[in-house]
């Protein structure tokens, strides 16, 4: 047999290539050029964020700034007795702020008394009860609420809710509660329609929108299945909502209601139609009053002397405070449940 010469082909075909070790370079080079790229990037976004968060902190700065250099003479004037001072006189050039934080804090309350069960009750039917055809087109409504302008509710109020108040409900409150021993006074006087319960009602009917929204989306985020495994061990309605809902939800809840109240301490014209502008302190829920808000509506375009305008400063300045002592305290509030929750 004759040997056959056989030429084994090689493993790896000779292709000419290009350099690996240049090709390792330019790529490096690309990729340091991203990375510089992308670093540039997040500091001008960091920087771009943070200058957002800083203008309004500046601007709460400046507005607390202005409020406080303008209201000056007024506290040079009366000092602390400015907030204990009945009397509010501008043909004398005598002011004092009581009858108007009074008047805030009272419609306030009132207003959060009156909403927070009927916000609690419609986020819970909306949430828990209501069928699925009119979830959708009550949520809306009451959404829609939110929006009308607090002018509008104002006008609603003085010349359509007013005399229905005055005409039937403002005689059966004063035939029923008007006659208990301790809080009759509250309930008695003239049944006019306008005062300082028809402005408390009027704030219930504006941050009902508000609260009832905050608390249907908290309440939406429970996971089901600790519902329904509360409904499977034969609970009520009522018991999954105490007992699985409100626990779940408590830290939501209450800041619904402290934006509720919030919107009710700064409101303006709604409550410059119906609490009756007058400057006067009653226990009669029924009479007329001003609050802090009213006051300024209606007598800053008209402050003529350097002391009045120095007192509307003044009480913008109370404002600003009661509103920041509000919603501190929602805060310590919220973060005291939340560390409760955290050692549970």
């Amino acid at each position: 047999m004759s040997s056959v010469n056989m030429t084994v082909p090689s493993a790896s075909p000779s292709i000419s290539s290009p350099d690996y070790s240049q090709s390792n370079q330019l790529s490096d080079e690309k990729l340091a050029k991203v990375m510089r790229r992308q670093r540039w990037q997040d500091f001008f976004f960091h920087k771009l964020t943070l200058s957002f968060a800083a203008f309004v902190l500046v601007v709460l700065l400046g507005i607390i700034f202005s409020l406080f250099m303008r209201a000056i003479p007024a506290m040079q004037e009366f000092g602390l007795a400015f907030i204990s001072t009945v009397e509010w006189d501008p043909v004398n050039d005598k002011y004092g702020g009581l009858i108007a934080i009074v008047g805030t804090l009272t419609t306030s309350i009132i207003a959060l008394l009156i909403a927070f069960p009927v916000s609690f009750g419609i986020a819970l039917f909306l949430t828990e009860i209501c069928p699925a055809w009119l979830k959708r087109p009550l949520g809306t409504a009451i959404e829609l609420l939110a929006g009308v302008p607090s002018i509008i509710y104002g006008m609603w109020g003085l010349f359509i809710f007013a005399p229905l108040f005055a005409k039937y409900i403002q005689p059966v409150l004063h035939a029923t509660l008007g006659n208990l021993p301790v809080i009759g006074a509250m309930f008695s006087g003239p049944m006019i329609g306008i005062g300082i319960l028809s402005a408390g009602i009027i704030l219930a009917i504006m941050i009902i929108p508000f609260i009832s929204s905050v608390m249907r989306d908290v309440f939406e985020v429970v996971p089901p299945v600790l519902k329904e495994s509360a409904y499977g061990l034969g609970c009520t309605k009522w018991e999954v909502v105490r007992k699985i809902v409100l626990p779940y939800t408590k830290i939501g809840v209450v800041g619904g209601v402290m934006l509720g109240l919030g919107r009710a301490l700064g409101e303006t014209m709604a409550i410059t139609f119906v609490i009756g502008n007058a400057n006067q302190l009653s226990w009669s829920l029924f009479a007329a009053g001003n609050s802090i808000a009213s006051t300024l509506a209606n007598e800053f375009a008209e402050a003529e002397t350097p002391l009045h305008v120095s007192s509307l400063f003044l009480l913008g300045l109370i404002l600003f405070v009661i509103t920041f002592i509000v919603l501190s305290a929602a805060k310590l509030m919220l973060l005291g449940l939340s560390r409760k929750e955290g050692t549970k």
